[in-house]
């Protein structure tokens, strides 16, 4: 064998170097070349998608958000679905590539409890979803192809958990709520946008298995009265009911949408047992993101929500006008006497720190009253002293006056720029006599339909004359403020089933069924069960003070 010298070694040394350089450098120069495929588009997202769950439309959020992913735009995007909120019907264009990892069930179908499945993470099934070589995700796709509101909704940044059923190992799969075959019923989610013109009264009502949006026993303010199930009603389909407008869809309510709305602003209902009724209501839906702190007194219930300064308010007066039970002329002390022409200074001296008033009365009028205008006795209800002297209006014709008067006071004082609502006339659906003999809606468990409904003269009569009242008062109106009417009559005329009926209180040795003789028990056909359709009013009053704020804004 040749032995190499040293003098010889310089002269190999230089080429095997230049080998070495030459095969590391292609060696980088591959690798630089396959990491810029990689992480270039469409298989690039791919790739991110498939170590982070996430796309280059998302963001990983830097805070624990309850599996949140983020938008670039800085919407939640929502991998978990409350059950209290029915998810968005997705058409066919957009069941592909969820690229936050979870997917809509095509079929549309599922175990009804609204929840989602995870897919499986692999880069043939990420890169398969890719809609364009962009890299836009479905987050823009949707933001093009739906209603503005559908894609602010995803906001919500607290969005809880599904119940304690989910298991993070299994599979879960998104289906749109359960609810009637109607085509109309396909699209009751709180996402749709609602047009400015809509008209939010006429329409019908289908059924919704999403539920209501707070338990019975969800909200220490419900009275007794209207806890219905508390009260052991037996049926609880009432409760899945959503009213559908012909030309629209009204919006869930979205209690932190709404406190949002109302930022450093107050609410207040005022008027009878009905206000207190809705004004319940309100509280329980807003209870469920936020426990208020009650700041009321005895003239005054006031519950403040202090994330936004929102104050809900509410004042009792049952005719909204000037009563007093001191004599006048020939009516005796101890009867109430109402000055139909001069509203109740018991909350007109608070409106201008109002910035909405739902307005609630009626149904008072059927109560013992004498009837006073321009300072001179002209009616009464259930107290007359004889037939020697005319009666000039009676009851109904006196909640008429009474309506105008308190429109046209609120809508000639210098000081209130507010928006009132009016709420119109609240069916009773007492049948075969009234509260007092006989009357009833004991079994009644669903809507009624067109063919079932019962007229109620007395409802009709009183509406008419309140809806004339308010037109009056309008055009009398000088100031700022806004006034507008919500025709709930109609609508509510179906709804005999909403009433707590014979289950109006918690005993358990209560009459619930009718008699041997066939003589219905006590009960009240007048308030609503809670949840129940009274909730619709709130849902309604969040639309109206929608639309009037934006349209200021």
């Amino acid at each position: 064998m040749k032995s190499v010298s040293f003098k010889e070694w310089p002269k190999a040394y230089p080429k095997a170097l230049l080998s070495i350089i030459a095969s590391v450098g292609g060696l980088a120069i591959f690798l630089l070349l396959a990491s810029t495929l990689l992480v270039s588009q469409p298989f690039g997202s791919t790739i991110r998608g498939y170590f982070y769950g996430v796309s280059n439309s998302r963001k990983i959020d830097s805070e624990p958000s309850l599996n949140n992913s983020v938008s670039d735009s800085g919407h939640i995007l929502q991998p978990f679905v409350d059950r209290e909120k029915p998810n968005l019907t997705i058409s066919a264009d957009h069941q592909n590539g969820a690229n936050d990892g979870f997917k809509r069930d095509e079929s549309g179908e599922g175990d009804g409890k609204g929840t989602l499945t995870e897919r499986n993470h692999s880069p043939q099934s990420e890169s398969k979803n890719e809609k364009s070589d962009s890299g836009q995700g479905e987050s823009e796709n949707l933001t093009d192809k739906l209603p503005r509101s559908e894609v602010e909704e995803s906001g919500d940044k607290n969005t809880p958990l599904p119940d304690s059923s989910f298991d993070s190992n299994k599979p879960v799969v998104v289906v749109t709520e359960s609810v009637d075959s109607s085509a109309a019923a396909t699209n009751l989610s709180q996402h749709n946008a609602v047009e400015e013109d809509c008209d939010l009264y006429h329409g019908k009502w289908v059924h919704d298995t999403t539920g209501p949006l707070y338990r019975n026993d969800s909200c220490p303010v419900l009275t007794q009265m209207q806890n219905c199930q508390g009260n052991g009603r037996p049926d609880k389909d009432y409760e899945n009911w959503r009213w559908k407008p012909s030309q629209c869809d009204l919006p869930r309510f979205d209690a932190k949408k709404f406190l949002e709305l109302m930022r450093g602003k107050t609410l207040a209902f005022i008027g009878d047992s009905v206000a207190r009724n809705q004004m319940e209501s309100m509280l329980c839906i807003l209870w469920q993101v936020e426990v208020p702190k009650n700041r009321g007194n005895k003239k005054m219930q006031r519950y403040y929500f202090r994330s936004t300064s929102t104050m809900i308010v509410r004042i009792w007066s049952s005719w909204l006008v000037h009563q007093t039970p001191e004599p006048f002329d020939y009516a005796p002390a101890g009867v109430t006497k109402l000055h139909l022409d001069a509203p109740d200074e018991g909350f007109m001296e608070y409106i201008t720190g109002f910035d909405v008033v739902v307005l609630s009365s009626g149904h008072w009028f059927a109560k013992q009253s004498v009837y006073i205008l321009n300072n001179e006795i002209v009616g009464g209800q259930l107290w007359w002293p004889d037939k020697s002297r005319h009666m000039k209006i009676n009851n109904i014709e006196a909640f008429g006056i009474s309506v105008e008067s308190i429109i046209t006071a609120m809508g000639t004082h210098p000081n209130y720029t507010g928006l009132t609502i009016v709420r119109s006339f609240s069916p009773d659906h007492y049948e075969g006599g009234a509260w007092n003999t006989g009357g009833s809606c004991t079994g009644k468990e669903r809507p009624a339909q067109e063919g079932e409904l019962v007229e109620n003269g007395f409802t009709n009569i009183m509406h008419e004359k309140q809806v004339t009242g308010f037109n009056r008062g309008l055009k009398k109106k000088t100031n700022k403020s806004k006034m507008k009417m919500m025709d709930i009559t109609e609508v509510f005329s179906y709804r005999h089933d909403g009433h707590p009926g014979p289950y109006r209180s918690p005993d358990p040795n209560k009459i619930t069924k009718r008699g041997p003789d066939g003589k219905p028990p006590p009960q009240d056909c007048l308030h609503w069960c809670m949840p129940g359709p009274v909730d619709t009013w709130n849902e309604l009053v969040f639309e109206i003070i929608r639309r009037e704020f934006n349209g200021r804004q």
